[in-house]
């Protein structure tokens, strides 16, 4: 006897719920993945590899701008490639790249000695591969969360990804960072590259696609361009993801930085210094946590112009705080990190949400990849500014980059929305 319509809607129910908590926890296990090895990458330069204040900003920097110089090309192709062959099996590959870079990182002193390049050589190849695997990940996810959704459930559900993320990176900084002090950095390493195989894992066994293929023979360079053409809210969303996504990385690789390297004036060891920095950025990380649900709402009810604006600037004003900033670890950095924190989840949510909303279907892979590769050139131009800034102007300078950039894009949405207001734009789906 065949199921009646009730259980039918029932077991799809029950099918839909479970698509969504396997999301939910591969996006915090693949932001606890990657935040947990740029935090940890200071601490392993400085311990373990040697490298020394003077060079200690750019070198870090360095280490990021070339492997995400070198991801940007493989982004948009990746996203191309999703819109063909699904974005399930690019998701399990980029984990399984970046899982095995992870597991020989902290190797890198032995492998490099004994291959005569030098333990940092050895350490910029594996971290340039582990990132064009890892690559793949978060743009697959975003557009596997944006293939389920529609324009009324997009924005509630979305910022349900963008909190699990979130508390991922919280949980690296508020717990995870604490580690190092008592079982080392490198035990820690490895048992990051152990979370990046459960992940791939979870993905394989649990995640399904849900966007129809793309023919062989369509060619998405031109749709996307006629879309940014006629779409100025599109043109935001891009010019947003240029500033917006590298303000984590900014948070994570220069305020860790900037607290072990300044540890001794303190009278701090390193391990004791990312601890104390790790427990900072983590509270500022469960507040983005918490605020991230209540973004899908404001977004809403401001509309996705109006989130960027008030996200953009008010995280914009947290880090030109930063510059009175004079001891990292010291609890007053808590007022500029909360207001980062507090601005950070509608800048990230956003440019998501309208992306999806104006991109048909078979194209949204592509149309994503085009915005992670616009973010990924965001991240070499703010890096390695903030890398020469760290070293020459001072460990605030970086933070004054991210904020005047930030302040920049919230002016652009705000001028955008009010002749989309005027036109009387409606949103499509």
């Amino acid at each position: 006897m065949s199921a009646g319509p009730e259980s039918r809607r029932a077991s799809q129910a029950a099918n839909e719920t479970q698509r969504w908590n396997a999301l939910y926890l591969v996006a915090a296990l693949t932001m606890i993945f990657l935040t947990l090895a740029i935090a940890l990458q200071p601490l392993f330069l400085r311990k373990v590899l040697g490298v020394s204040l003077g060079s200690a900003g750019m070198i870090n920097a360095n280490v990021e701008v070339l492997a995400e110089f070198l991801t940007l090309a493989v982004i948009g192709s990746l996203g191309m490639l999703s819109d063909r062959i699904g974005r399930v099996r690019i998701l399990v590959a980029g984990f399984t790249i970046g899982t095995a870079s992870a597991f020989f990182a902290p190797f890198s002193l032995q492998a490099g000695t004994m291959l005569g390049v030098g333990g940092l050589a050895f350490y910029y190849v594996i971290r340039i591969v582990m990132s064009l695997g890892t690559c793949a990940v978060g743009p697959q996810l975003t557009t596997l969360a944006g293939d389920f959704t529609t324009y009324d459930d997009r924005a509630r559900r979305i910022s349900n990804v963008t909190s699990m993320t979130a508390f991922g990176g919280a949980l690296v900084f508020a717990l995870l960072m604490q580690m190092p002090r008592h079982i080392g950095v490198i035990p820690v390493m490895l048992f990051d590259a152990a979370l990046g195989a459960l992940a791939a894992l979870l993905a394989y066994r649990l995640l399904v696609d849900a966007a129809p293929r793309q023919s062989e023979g369509g060619q998405p360079g031109p749709r996307i361009w006629a879309l940014l053409a006629q779409e100025p809210r599109l043109r935001v969303a891009f010019v947003t993801a240029l500033f917006s996504r590298s303000n984590v990385a900014v948070i994570s690789l220069f305020f860790m930085l900037w607290s072990i390297y300044f540890a001794d004036l303190a009278g701090k060891s390193p391990e004791q210094a990312a601890a104390q920095a790790g427990s900072i950025i983590g509270v500022a990380g469960l507040l983005l946590v918490v605020t991230s649900i209540g973004w899908g709402v404001m977004v809403e009810r401001l509309g996705r112009l109006n989130a960027i604006t008030v996200g953009m600037a008010i995280s914009g004003t947290g880090f030109t705080l930063m510059s009175l900033v004079v001891d990292p670890c010291h609890w007053l950095v808590l007022v500029p990190m909360t207001l980062i924190a507090l601005g950070q989840a509608g800048a990230l949510l956003a440019p998501d949400l309208i992306t999806f909303d104006l991109t048909p279907r078979d194209l949204r892979g592509s149309m994503i990849g085009g915005l992670n590769v616009t973010s990924g050139i965001g991240m070499i131009i703010t890096l390695e500014l903030g890398g020469w800034l760290f070293d020459t102007v001072g460990p605030y300078g970086p933070f004054i980059l991210v904020g005047a950039g930030n302040l920049l894009v919230a002016s652009y949405a705000f001028m955008v929305s009010r002749a989309a207001s005027q036109a009387r734009l409606l949103p499509t789906d």
